[in-house]
């Protein structure tokens, strides 16, 4: 038995309004899923954000995610603000939020390949898929 259309339940998240009907089960959208949805054209990426920051955007504090080795490093892309931000802005894209933070890897690697992570290239990388656009 379906719900009428006024009294189906909708579940409103920060990117996306998510309408459920009766019996229909749903998966929290996490930023695993996210970045595999997102970059399922560029396999070679998700490797990366898993290497970079295991798919975390944000630490258990709500605060971003910066790199260990680097604290410039951002996000689950560990877009580095020193060498990035200011194209970013220029492009108006947001590297601290989970959307922008993809964004800006996308563009990236359009433009330079894997190259701006070669850092972590010892995990991730299988030699022959590197860009050198």
């Amino acid at each position: 038995m379906s719900l009428p259309a006024e009294s189906v339940p909708v579940i409103e998240t920060s990117t996306q309004v998510l309408t459920v009907q009766e019996n229909t089960k749903i998966k929290p959208l996490t930023t695993k899923g996210i970045v595999l949805e997102y970059f399922s054209d560029i396999p070679i990426m998700v490797d990366v954000a898993r290497c970079e920051s295991h798919f975390r955007h944000t630490e258990k504090d709500g605060s971003i995610k910066r790199g260990v080795a680097n604290r410039h490093d951002v996000g689950v892309m560990q877009i580095n603000e020193l060498y990035h931000l200011k194209k970013a802005e220029r492009l108006g894209i947001d590297i601290y939020s989970l959307e922008g933070n993809l964004a800006f890897a996308r563009y990236l690697y359009e433009k330079e390949g894997a190259r701006p992570w070669l850092a972590s290239s010892h995990c991730w990388a299988n030699y022959r898929e590197i860009a050198l656009n």
